[in-house]
This record gives structure tokens, C-alpha cells and sequence, in this order.
């Protein structure tokens, strides 16, 4: 077949065609690999033309006559949710699932760009109506847009009402002067002065919690009155408040949610054992962190000659929280759990998140399970699924199960035995998924440990190994099997999605990679995707290879279809093995219930799609959040961390990677603590420096040269709180990366090695000082839901 515009027209018109993406396209059309890239042109020249349009997961499909003039008949109002950027706009990210958006096609375009001067009064976090200035044009919806055409090109909009504040509260600090008294804000919306209306106790120089007044005008000064002090800066826990009450999180229950929980019956009734399979003869046992509190999981294995037998108990919430209580619109509300760097905001109160619903050892507890059959190779043949009640035989710490796993024979034999055959049949869960197409991204990972007074003291390695791969192949497996079988079923759920990458984006990562030297693949192929890491490991250049691959790739959330998890290499999957801490998995546990082999005689009702959509876009929203949060509380005490270690009369040094190089310095980021910053130029080693901006580096008439993707030590030079910002100094001698100027091929994927080469291959030394002494090397994988361990005891995403 001749590859032209005519003949993708002619194949997408053809009877029975339905929408495919660039790589199902060329094996339809019969087209060589030489030719997909000739083939992408073709279908972004079609898209510029609005013939065809790119759908979700990326698949191309005609555009009716009816929809070309969509750019004419675009509604002009939206609602949504206003985010500010740090650069001063803000983003109104679409209510897709809004009555007031049902005009509206979002395939193309879910967020919206507003400049600061037309953000009105509404503050981040905010729902609102917007209006879509005239200006905006609507001629690229053919095709997606990059994260910097996005910025400039999206369609513009201006908020015409704040129909309800998030919180309405920001964080200040109160000053006064004679009668007069004020709160200095420095919120990422609202900066500067706002006079108080209402006298308060609060003393100059203190941190507070602001509430705004009805604010509804722009050209009038907003005015408030403090409702909360939270301490003098410096306070512990002041800094960690602050963020709490910025992000609008929730930090106590109300009475009525209390009493619920307090009224959560402790003991079992006997009809719900009979009705349940009895399990407590088992050897059932749960594998967490050694200061973990909510048991969510818990499996058991057996051995058998077609393969294995796996069973994955996950904590029966749905039990205790019942639709239309008070407990479960509070769970709702809070989407999930929040990990912050000095405490958790659970979900759930902790009478059920720490005490009925966590799987103890040596107590009775009601479980969904998950029974799998695997095969040899690591495949789920069959999956049933049922409510049962368990007795924990042993709880195991991740460090517990590693030692086992390293020959030491600890406690009970059967344990022991038990905990290395689930590792030979994860190994094989692993080997398998790798192979289908998963992405292995690894990023270093730390832990701020805090002292009494809740000041940095330390920073430790996250160690991830096997143990921890064990459970998250258990938990991928069990979460893969409940999608397919709800999805088979066709009932209602909230399924956990990582759509396909944009082409563009894609496209601009593999630039990327070239001009490292690498020899780009066929990326829409998430194999090659796969070669490509496995060219870059262990080159100095990794870490950036990594992070412009992840930035090229969407974020995972939830939706009410099964889009499918890029990441993950699923066709459908979802979250089920933690509703301890996550809304999707308790939903899931409802929609699964009459699928079950002892169904309750009431199941509980599950939610309209309409109410699905919206809970959807809540969580996702919810998780963001949290995420955020975490993040920001991590950084403020690693800087406080820095801060000290800046200090100190033998600074350490970091392993560090040069990300960026602009005229003004190099942008670095320390890659085992993930701290980013900037080397100024006059910061630079003593030299005779100059700026080549055609190659964008740094040259010396030495010969010594600085460049994005060189890998360099870096010291702590300042640390600025107010920017968030660290200024870096280099010491001692620069590597230069491996193989300069050489071409990298992308080396074969390493499954199929066996898990001792793997771990020796990934574990290398890391520059973060923890107390003086030398850390170990960390090793790191996606956790339980195939998301980096930094997030595993918190929701989940690639």
C-alpha cells in the first residue's frame, strides 16, 4: 500500500473501522517500520487540517462534517477548578462531569490558561465559573498539545464568579502598629496586606490563619479576621501547620463522624462468620513497613504443579463503612490518606483505620480476597473472589521478609518457606510484566527523620528490595484481576487510568535522548521505550533521561472508563487492595460485592456513572492535593536539613547531575536527596568561563566544559526558604559522562536476569550523608500499585 493523506482516509473509512492509535494503525495498514515515522507526519498533517482527531488513549479517528465547526460553536463559559502556577497565572482545569459543561468537548482541551489580571477574587483551589475571552483559538484542537504549547496556545479565560471558596482561609503573619493591625499574606493567589475587621489576641510576628470576608470585587481590598494562631515561626510544627491549612486539608473528624466510629461494633457477629469463608486456619500473613499501623493487606501462597495459588486478602472497609453514613461522605471528602513528613491525616478515623479494619496478627478480621491461580510464567489464569474472615499467623516487617529472602531462617519455618515461595512466583509475576511492557522507573528516594522538637536531624536511603517487589506484584495482580472481572461484568467502577503518551511529547523526549547520543527507538513502542532506559542505566546521564521521559508522560488518575495504565502495560486496571486510605478502592469493594461467590444478602448500593464522574474527578483532585502537600512539607525540612548541613565545618558533597545550562548558571539537582538548584555562573570553579549558547554549555580554555546530563559534585552553598531555593557550589573534581560522544545503543531488556544480578546492577553508592557516615545503596522499584515508593503508603500512580 502506498502510504499517503488518501489512504489513511480511505483505511478510517472503510465499514467497521474503529479508533486506533499510531502503532495499531501500522499494523493494520501494513506498514514498514521504516515508515511510522512518515505515518505520524501524516496524521498530524491530517489532524491540522480537522479530517481526523486524536481520542482518548491517543487513537485517531475521522471528524464528521457535523464537528468541524466546533471552533465556531465552542461554548464561551466553563466550569472548573483555579490552580495557580508559580509563574503568576493560574490553570482552570475543566469539571468534566458539570452539568454546565455538557456543551462542551473536552478530548482536546481539559484545562484553561487565566492571567493574573483576570483571576478576579477567586483564590487557589477555588470552583468557577470562567468566561473564554475571544481571543482564544480553537484551530489545533485536531491534535494534542505539548506542556509548552499548552502554556502558550491554551485558550484563554477570565473568572466571572467564585462559586465556592475551597477553604477561604490563607496563611500570614500578623502585624500591628499603634491601633492598627494587619496580616502580611504570601499566598501563591493573594499576596501583600489584608486588614483585619475583628480584633484578635494574636501577637506581632505570629503566624495565623486568615479568614476573608466576603470578597467579591477585585478592585476592592480584601479584609478578614484571623481564626487560628499557629505559633511563632520557628515553632515546631508551625511550618507543617501552615501547609496543612494552604492545602485546605482536613485535620480533625467531627462529633457525628466520631460516634460512628466509636458505635463500630469490635467483635464479629456470628451470622457474618458463617456467611464468610474461613480462612483463620491458614497461614495468612501481612508484609508492611516495621512502623506501619494500617494493615490494608495480607496474602498467602501455595505451590501446586500447574504454578501457584495465590490468595490477597485486602481489610473488608465496606463492612464498617456504609453509604449515606457520615464516615463515609468524610472518606469521600478527603479522597484519601496524607503522608506528611511529621504525621498522617487518615481517610478513616483511626478506630477503624488502626484498629477494626487493620489486618493484626492474632486477631479475627473480615477480608475481600482475591484468589488468583498463576501459572508457571507468571500469568493469572483464573480469579474468583470472596468475603472471608482471617487470623494474621504472622506480621512481618518489609526488612523481616528480606532476610528470609537472603537465606536466614527467622521464627517459624513455615513462614520462612511460605515467604520465599511467593518470591519465586512474584519473580515470575515481574519477569512477565516487563516483558508485556511495563516501564521501570527508578528515582533515588530519602526519608527526613525529625527530631523531638520536630527539627531535620537526619536523612535516610529508602532501601526498596525484593520483599517490597513481592507484595506490589501480589497487589498489581490483585488490582488487575478485579478490573477485568468488573469491567466483563460491566459494572460501575472507578478505574485507575494512565493514558497513552502525546506523540509530540514523545517526539521531544526522543530529541532529548539524540542529543545525549542515544540511538532512539520506535518510542510509541513501550519496549523500545524500555531499551532506552536500559541503554542510559548506570550512564551518568540516567537521571535525566528518566526525568524527561516521566515528564513526557500523563498523569494517572481515575476515570469512570478503562483507559488503560501505560505504565503498568494494563489493559484494565484499578485500585482494590487499599481502602483503608483510598475512596477508588473502597468504591471498588462496593461494585465488587455482587460478584462475589457468598454475596451479601443487601448489597450496598454503588453510585449512578453521573455520580461516579464526579467522584472521579474529586479523588484526582483530592490526590493532587495531598501529593502537594506531601512534597512541600519533604522540601521545607530537607532545606532545613541543608540549611545545617551548609554549615557544618566538613560540608558534605552530594552526587549531583546538571539538568539545565542557561548564561546566568547551571541548574543542578542533587539527585539522591531530589533536591533541585542552581551552580550561578560566578559560583563556578576559578576559571575563564565562557557561555556557548548555540550548545548551551559552559567552556574553559582549559578544556574543562559544563553540560546538561554531566554528572558533578555539588556542595550547599545558601538556602533561601522564601524562594524554596538552593544555591549550589561544585567541589572537587567533575566526572565526565561515560563514552563521550560515542552512540548508545539500546541495549535488550533485562528481564528474564535473575533478581540477585538486577539488584547488584541497581544498587550503587549514593553522596547523602546520614549522621557523618557513608549510607547504603538504595534499590527501587514501582511499589504495590506500580507507583514510586515515595508514595506507596499513599495512593499509588505510575
Amino acid at each position: 500500500m502506498k502510504l499517503n493523506e488518501q489512504a489513511v482516509l480511505r483505511f478510517m473509512s472503510e465499514k467497521g473501522y474503529q479508533p486506533m492509535d499510531a502503532s495499531q494503525l501500522a499494523r493494520s495498514m501494513e506498514i514498514h517500520s521504516n515508515d511510522r515515522a512518515a505515518l505520524r507526519n501524516i496524521l498530524r498533517k491530517l489532524a491540522a487540517a480537522e479530517k481526523i482527531r486524536e481520542g482518548k488513549k491517543s487513537r485517531w479517528e475521522l471528524v464528521k462534517a457535523s464537528e468541524k465547526s466546533m471552533a465556531k460553536s465552542t461554548p464561551r463559559e466553563l466550569v472548573g477548578t483555579i490552580r495557580f502556577a508559580p509563574k503568576g497565572f493560574a490553570w482552570v482545569y475543566a469539571d468534566v462531569a458539570a452539568p454546565e459543561n455538557a456543551a462542551w468537548d473536552f478530548s482536546q482541551f481539559d484545562r484553561f490558561r487565566a492571567e493574573a489580571r483576570d483571576c478576579g477574587t477567586a483564590l487557589d483551589g477555588d470552583r468557577v465559573l470562567v468566561q473564554v475571552l475571544a481571543t482564544s483559538k480553537f484551530s489545533r484542537f485536531g491534535k494534542k498539545l505539548t506542556e509548552r504549547e499548552m502554556e502558550e496556545l491554551a485558550p484563554k479565560v477570565k473568572v466571572a464568579q467564585v462559586i465556592s471558596r475551597r477553604s477561604g482561609k490563607v496563611i500570614g503573619t500578623f502585624r500591628r502598629k499603634g491601633k492598627f493591625s494587619w496580616v502580611d499574606v504570601d499566598d501563591v493567589a493573594l499576596k501583600g496586606s489584608i486588614d483585619l475587621t475583628v480584633d484578635t489576641t494574636a501577637q506581632p510576628g505570629q503566624t495565623v490563619v486568615l479568614e476573608l470576608d466576603r470578597w467579591d470585587q477585585a478592585h476592592q481590598a480584601p479584609k478578614g479576621r484571623v481564626v487560628e494562631v499557629l505559633g511563632w515561626p520557628g515553632d515546631p510544627g508551625v511550618d507543617i501547620l501552615a501547609v496543612i491549612h494552604r492545602n485546605g486539608l482536613r485535620t480533625s473528624f467531627s462529633d457525628a463522624v466520631m460516634a460512628e466510629a466509636h458505635a463500630t461494633a469490635e467483635t464479629i457477629a456470628p451470622d457474618e462468620l458463617k456467611r464468610r469463608e474461613d480462612w483463620r486456619d491458614r497461614l495468612v500473613m501481612t508484609i508492611d513497613p516495621a512502623d506501619a499501623k494500617d494493615h490494608d493487606d495480607a496474602i498467602w501462597v501455595e505451590r501446586h504443579e500447574r504454578g501457584w495459588t495465590l490468595a490477597v486478602h485486602i481489610a473488608d472497609v465496606s463492612h464498617y463503612v456504609k453509604p449515606g453514613t457520615n464516615m463515609d461522605a468524610e472518606a469521600q471528602k478527603r479522597g484519601n490518606s496524607t503522608y506528611l513528613v511529621d504525621r498522617v491525616l487518615p481517610m478513616l478515623p483511626p478506630e477503624l483505620s488502626n484498629g477494626i479494619c487493620s489486618l493484626k496478627p492474632n486477631v479475627d478480621r473480615l477480608t475481600k480476597c482475591a484468589l488468583l491461580e498463576i501459572d508457571h510464567s507468571g500469568q493469572i489464569r483464573k480469579a474468583e473472589f470472596f468475603d472471608a474472615v482471617i487470623h494474621s499467623r504472622a506480621k512481618l516487617a518489609y526488612e523481616e521478609a528480606q532476610a528470609m529472602l537472603d537465606g536466614e531462617d527467622l521464627g517459624d519455618p513455615a513462614v520462612v518457606a511460605m515467604v520465599r515461595e511467593a518470591w519465586k512466583m512474584a519473580s515470575r509475576m515481574r519477569e512477565l510484566r516487563f516483558r508485556l511492557g511495563s516501564l521501570d522507573l527508578e528515582f533515588p528516594e530519602f526519608r527526613v527523620i525529625l527530631d523531638e522538637k520536630g527539627k531535620a536531624c537526619e536523612v535516610r536511603e529508602v532501601i526498596h528490595t525484593s520483599s517490597h517487589q513481592l507484595i506490589e506484584e501480589c497487589m498489581l495482580a490483585a488490582n488487575d484481576a478485579v478490573a477485568l472481572a468488573l469491567k466483563r461484568r460491566q459494572k460501575p467502577s472507578v478505574y485507575r487510568v494512565h493514558e497513552d503518551p502525546d506523540f509530540d511529547k514523545l517526539n521531544g523526549f526522543a530529541e532529548v535522548a539524540r542529543s545525549f547520543g542515544y540511538q532512539v527507538g520506535d518510542l510509541s513502542n513501550r519496549v523500545h521505550v524500555q531499551q532506552l532506559l536500559d541503554s542510559a542505566k548506570g550512564n551518568p546521564d540516567e537521571h535525566v533521561i528518566k526525568l524527561g521521559l516521566l515528564k513526557s508522560l500523563k498523569r494517572a488518575q481515575y476515570d469512570v472508563e478503562p483507559l488503560g495504565h501505560y505504565g503498568l502495560a494494563k489493559t484494565d486496571y484499578c485500585h482494590f487492595t487499599s481502602p483503608i486510605r483510598r475512596y477508588a478502592d473502597l468504591i471498588i469493594h462496593r461494585s465488587l460485592q455482587s460478584l462475589l461467590r457468598n454475596p451479601p444478602k443487601n448489597p450496598d448500593r454503588t453510585p449512578t456513572q453521573r455520580e461516579l464522574m464526579e467522584i472521579s474527578q474529586h479523588i484526582s483532585a483530592t490526590e493532587r492535593t495531598s501529593a502537594g502537600a506531601e512534597s512541600e512539607t519533604k522540601q521545607l525540612k530537607l532545606m532545613e536539613w541543608l540549611a545545617q548541613a551548609g554549615e557544618m565545618k566538613d560540608a558534605p558533597t552530594f552526587e549531583g547531575m546538571i539538568t539545565e545550562v542557561r548564561a546566568m548558571g547551571l541548574f543542578v539537582e542533587a539527585i539522591a536527596i531530589g533536591m533541585k538548584g542552581v551552580v550561578k555562573r560566578e559560583d563556578l570553579p576559578p576559571g575563564d568561563w565562557f557561555f556557548d549558547a548555540a550548545r548551551l554549555r559552559f567552556s574553559s580554555r582549559s578544556g574543562h566544559e559544563y553540560r546538561a546530563g554531566q554528572a558533578v559534585p555539588l556542595r550547599v552553598g545558601k538556602v533561601d526558604f522564601e524562594r524554596k531555593f538552593v544555591d549550589f557550589t561544585i567541589a572537587g573534581e567533575t566526572r565526565e559522562p561515560a563514552r563521550k560522544g560515542a552512540k548508545k545503543t539500546a541495549s535488550p531488556s533485562r528481564n528474564g536476569e535473575s533478581r540477585k544480578s538486577v539488584t547488584k546492577k541497581q544498587a550503587r553508592p549514593a553522596q547523602t550523608p546520614v549522621k557523618g557516615k557513608s549510607p547504603r545503596a538504595e534499590e527501587k522499584s514501582q511499589t504495590r500499585d506500580g507507583e514510586s515508593r515515595g508514595r506507596q503508603r499513599r495512593r499509588q500512580s505510575r
